[in-house]
């Protein structure tokens, strides 16, 4: 099935995908609020955790193969294999979650943060928050993300938050080093469920080699990777992928909400109230990014370009549906997702489901405009809300 993204020029392209991954980075200011009101914050933490294990692996594999810089002998990836990915993880977004890498050898490596978006969301919660994200989730999900990679890779810290001082600069520092004496990281039993599901194996369209730009990320690892760089035919697929990735975690968030949550209800309410939060922010940020309209011709072209209703190749046959993802929770009933997208642009709309069904719905306008969605007000503390991505040099690194 054709992309939806097809119809954006190169250019466009190049703008959007940034944001598909900030917003990937935003689910969790959306989900994990939620979470600490019905759980507490020690399960919120314990929800995280498996959720980026369960879903991690899956995209990062995905977006190797995608971009064909995956090992040539699978799980036996070197440090820039790794250092690739998360260049290209919703968990890492460019710039908002500042990565600067060095490379020792394809075994050592480094990496620290000189910007964590992460960190600043967290660190006015207290110390407490702070050393749940940055100690209690990060020492197993990066293991779990180096799976993909190499599963006798670690990463560990050289120092990391709580700052102090206060204003310690970098806010992070890691090393990675990959040693066959390491034993190999496993998988929870949430990936293996995970790798079973639609969007773990959907098959997208290949990349055009024939199409201007690069098609591929198999040269040197760069500083900032050059979106603008990529063929309209590379972005595309990055941007689908990316799409995908979302889907992926937000089906590892379900899993591992279904242990915790006592009935169906209490599940179906917070899967929605997390996906009525990140939808808003997204949309926000989309809109202002490609300068979208704010009218109806506007908010049809929004939701066409909203992750909750891509990849088209996963949405629209119905797979996702499979998968019980986002597009299951709206209904003609509920609609306060797609509500949300459209009234990023302006109140005074909000939409329709015709019968009964999510993929018809219609775009109105009302006569007064409705308040902001107590979901998107909780998402939009974050710093993601309002953060402004910078032209930078795309420099290759070498090893020292």
């Amino acid at each position: 099935m054709r992309s939806n993204y097809s119809d954006l020029s190169r250019e466009d392209l190049a703008v959007l995908v940034p944001e598909l991954l900030l917003m990937g980075q935003m689910i969790d200011r959306s989900g994990m609020a939620w979470c600490i009101a019905e759980f507490g914050r020690d399960e919120m933490l314990q929800i995280a955790i498996e959720e980026w294990a369960a879903a991690s692996p899956i995209y990062t594999r995905r977006m190797q193969h995608a971009l064909g810089y995956a090992p040539a002998v699978a799980g036996q990836g070197d440090v820039v294999t790794i250092f690739k990915g998360l260049q290209l993880d919703i968990g890492a977004p460019p710039q908002f979650m500042d990565f600067r890498y060095t490379v020792h050898d394809p075994q050592h490596g480094e990496f620290q943060l000189d910007h964590c978006g992460a960190l600043m969301d967290v660190e006015p919660m207290g110390s407490d928050y702070v050393k749940g994200m940055c100690h209690d989730i990060e020492d197993p999900t990066f293991d779990a993300t180096a799976i993909a990679s190499n599963p006798r890779a670690q990463v560990r810290p050289i120092h990391r938050p709580p700052r102090v001082p206060a204003d310690r600069s970098p806010h992070c520092a890691w090393t990675v080093i990959i040693d066959d004496s390491y034993p190999e990281a496993q998988g929870i039993p949430a990936l293996a469920v995970n790798e079973r599901s639609r969007a773990a194996t959907l098959d997208l369209d290949p990349i055009d080699p024939t199409d201007d730009g690069a098609a591929d990320y198999t040269g040197p690892l760069v500083s900032d990777l050059d979106f603008a760089a990529f063929s309209h035919s590379a972005l595309v697929r990055i941007a689908d992928e990316v799409c995908l990735q979302m889907h992926l975690l937000d089906r590892a968030f379900r899993l591992a909400l279904e242990t915790r949550c006592a009935s169906e209800e209490q599940l179906l309410r917070i899967r929605r109230q997390q996906l009525t939060g990140v939808a808003g922010v997204g949309a926000m940020r989309i809109a202002r990014a490609l300068g979208i309209s704010r009218d109806e011709d506007g908010a049809r072209r929004l939701l066409a370009l909203h992750p909750l209703l891509n990849p088209a190749a996963y949405v629209g046959p119905g797979h996702a549906r499979e998968d019980g993802a986002w597009i299951t929770l709206v209904d003609a009933e509920w609609t306060d997702a797609l509500s949300a997208i459209v009234q990023a642009l302006d109140p005074h709309l909000d939409v329709e489901i015709a019968d009964g069904d999510a993929r018809t719905a219609v775009v109105v306008r009302r006569a007064a405009p409705a308040p902001e969605l107590k979901e998107v007000a909780v998402t939009r503390f974050s710093t993601g809300t309002d953060f402004a991505f910078e032209t930078r040099l795309s420099l290759p690194i070498t090893p020292v």
